[in-house]
């Protein structure tokens, strides 16, 4: 169910009416991320001279959030906002203008090659609520996170960003970034290493349109029986076709995702008999555990889906292109 925008003039003009102070040269700046995976990023790279706020903490969906006037006096007092763009946060612009905030703002995925979506795709149902009103992500996938190489730009974004809000600290943010960047591509090469014992040809089923990016960088193939938002539910019709597709593609596991309806799923598992083997997460850490940060979240699914499909043995190279040397970390 689609949550309407909170916010009204009046709260919005109280919101404006909070001014920045004057940033000095050893304060933190404030920054508000849009959710939980942005946050740990610009953690990462911020270091001890940043405070960030996330708008969508962790374990909470950003497809069902709905700002209120906590979150319009957050923005309208922060130094920089940092949101993902690819129309992932349909009420991001919305939040912006009513807060009144005119500063900086960094669009994390600029500069990705964003994967076209069209309608259905790794979406097995076909009953016409792939987008909704109010939370259209558009023609192309906004969940590029899911690529480690990806995050290499969002890191990049966002240190630029930083620099250019306080330059003061150029040296740090660029330390910071260079570190992060250097185990963002450790883990990446880790991941395909693990993954290189799953057959190519496996194909297991998540709550929704989310791991396309995974799917592409790893090699996994993921069905989900809704589309790019988590808002809708599958209708009889949409379930009976994945039924369908389970059976005829041999379709190896079923997985939760932290911030979906755990029933479409116990359903699917009924019906067909696979096992549920575990919980991804996509959009949201977690609060507490391995998937708390954003590199713990991509190495947690990676095992994830290691222990549901891995073969031993098995080292078929997946065709994309990448070497699949393990590192040890």
């Amino acid at each position: 169910m689609r949550h309407a925008f909170r916010l009204t003039l009046a709260t919005a003009g109280l919101a404006a009416a909070v001014t920045s102070a004057p940033l000095q040269a050893n304060e933190p700046i404030e920054v508000v991320a849009s959710f939980s995976v942005l946050a740990d990023m610009v953690e990462r790279v911020g270091g001890e001279h940043v405070t960030v706020t996330s708008l969508v903490g962790p374990d909470s969906d950003p497809h069902m959030f709905s700002p209120s006037p906590t979150e319009a006096r957050a923005v309208s007092r922060a130094d920089l906002v940092v949101f993902n763009g690819l129309n992932y946060e349909g009420w991001m612009e919305r939040l912006i203008e009513a807060s009144d905030y005119d500063g900086a703002r960094i669009v994390a995925s600029e500069g990705i090659a964003a994967l076209g979506h069209e309608p259905h795709q790794g979406h097995a149902g076909h009953d016409g609520h792939d987008d909704h009103e109010g939370h259209d992500h558009g023609p192309q996938d906004p969940h590029a996170w899911q690529d480690l190489t990806n995050a290499a730009t969002y890191v990049a974004n966002i240190r630029d960003g930083l620099i250019a809000a306080d330059p003061a600290h150029e040296e740090a943010y660029r330390t910071n970034a260079r570190a992060y960047g250097e185990a963002i591509t450790a883990l990446d090469e880790e991941i395909h290493a693990l993954l290189a014992e799953v057959p190519a040809d496996s194909s297991v089923i998540t709550g929704h349109v989310a791991f396309e990016y995974f799917a592409n960088a790893y090699g996994i193939r993921f069905l989900a029986p809704t589309g790019l938002s988590t808002e809708a539910e599958p209708s009889a019709a949409d379930m009976a076709r994945l039924i369908d597709v389970i059976r005829e593609q041999g379709v190896s596991a079923l997985f939760h995702e932290s911030m979906t309806s755990t029933a479409t799923l116990e359903q699917l598992a009924e019906e067909t008999g696979l096992p549920i083997a575990g919980t991804l997460y996509s959009g949201s850490l977690a609060a507490e555990g391995e998937a708390s940060s954003y590199l713990g979240m991509m190495r947690h699914n990676a095992r994830v889906l290691h222990e549901a499909l891995a073969q031993p043995g098995h080292h078929e190279a997946h065709d994309h292109g990448h070497e699949h040397d393990h590192h040890d970390h």
